[in-house]
């Protein structure tokens, strides 16, 4: 995603400047060339060369500075950027943007790129909230600027609130968002689940399964990176929400039933990545069940198919999480569940089980066809099976 991209990062002087070289080391390190554009005051804060040993560019500070490879020409940098990213933005360099000032290389930059500029304000609370800066980010907003609002916490004057700078890596996922959206999806809505559900015995006991929900996430990010509108319909998880991601947070193989059946009115496919419970206690005790009896008994009913049962005119695509004869059993489920992909896996293998990174698994498609695919990390998989998606959606749009 990030990969041979050019960014233009811009450092203004607020104290969450130092934050700036993890954001410079991160999309470094996921094969973007990093341009980094320091303001005089952010320079007071983290050393350009701090950035530019980050980044292995040379840092730009001065517009006229002789040695610069961009001295007097900052149309070159504006030009070369797919994306500028400022992170982050004091209420100053907000105000001269939504004046049109550009009395530095940064605002000289962004108001000569066309490029999206996405803006990460970090400030005082009062500051923040203060009318003035509320109405030149909502300006900036309304200029088609992506603005990525600061988080709330504590302060460098000790005080809490809103004003802290995003986390990294919303950040980081908010680029990714903005450079997908004209990626292959652009204009596709797609729902995904996640993660396992959990079905009540009492107040405080449930049917679970060991399901991360790493997979339907990646696939989710993945979706959303190459432009797509997405819908993450997950089951508990400890993984943090997704950036640009409409996430539906359900407990039960009911409930995400009923969200499915909601969220695909509209869509172009749904993929099945969470692991439904098969079977659910008949009866769900109101209080806790007290341990007395040296035995208990939960008499069990089975849960919604929602693949089977949730109707649509939308690509279906499934997983297989199998312990024995893995494709035969996926290929059944294909055929029973009228699948247009099913994705399985051995949940046996250490490599490709529940809660790690990497999988290894099967696409099958409607005709039997099986891409055996080898050992790769669960985004790496995401890909592969949107691949697929985006082929299939071809197929239906030339119907």
């Amino acid at each position: 995603m990030l990969a041979n991209k050019t960014i233009v990062l811009g450092i203004t002087g607020g104290i969450a400047a130092y934050k700036a070289a993890d954001i410079a080391s991160k999309l470094t390190q996921a094969g973007a060339r990093v341009e980094v554009v320091m303001t005089e005051s952010a320079t007071k804060l983290i050393t350009p060369l701090t950035i530019g040993t980050i980044t292995q560019t040379k840092v730009v500070t001065d517009m006229f500075e002789p040695t610069s490879e961009y001295s007097l020409e900052h149309i070159t940098l504006a030009e070369a950027a797919d994306v500028v990213v400022i992170a982050p933005a004091t209420a100053n360099t907000v105000a001269k943007l939504a004046a049109g000032i550009a009395d530095n290389m940064l605002t000289s930059t962004v108001l000569a790129t066309k490029a999206p500029v996405i803006i990460a304000p970090a400030m005082n609370d009062n500051m923040f909230q203060n009318p003035v800066t509320q109405d030149n980010l909502a300006k900036l907003k309304a200029r088609g600027f992506t603005i990525v609002d600061p988080a709330y916490g504590r302060l460098v004057s000790g005080k809490t609130g809103w004003g802290r700078l995003a986390e990294v890596e919303t950040i980081i996922g908010t680029i990714k968002q903005v450079l997908g959206k004209k990626g292959d999806l652009a204009g596709k809505r797609i729902v995904v689940t996640a993660g396992g559900t959990l079905e009540p015995i009492d107040p405080v006991r449930h049917i679970g399964n060991r399901s991360s929900g790493k997979m339907g996430y990646a696939v989710a990010e993945a979706a959303r990176d190459r432009g797509a509108t997405v819908a993450l319909i997950t089951a508990p998880t400890s993984l943090p929400e997704p950036v640009g991601i409409e996430v539906v947070p359900v407990q039960t193989a009911s409930q995400m039933k009923e969200a499915v059946a909601k969220a695909v009115a509209k869509a172009d496919a749904l993929i099945m990545a969470a692991a439904v419970a098969d079977y659910q206690p008949k009866a769900v005790a109101e209080a806790k069940i007290k341990k007395a009896a040296p035995t208990l008994t939960l008499e069990l009913v089975r849960t919604p198919d929602i693949l089977t049962e949730v109707k649509g005119n939308f690509l279906k695509v499934g997983f297989a999480a199998e312990s024995e004869d893995v494709v035969a059993n996926a290929k059944q489920k294909l055929q029973k569940k009228q699948l247009d992909l099913i994705i399985a896996n051995d949940i046996t293998s250490a490599e490709s089980g529940f809660g790690v990174d990497t999988n290894k698994v099967a696409i099958i498609d409607r005709d039997g066809k099986v891409d055996n695919l080898p050992l790769l990390t669960k985004r790496e998989v995401a890909e592969k099976i949107l691949d697929k998606v985006v082929e299939l959606l071809g197929k239906k749009a030339g119907r």
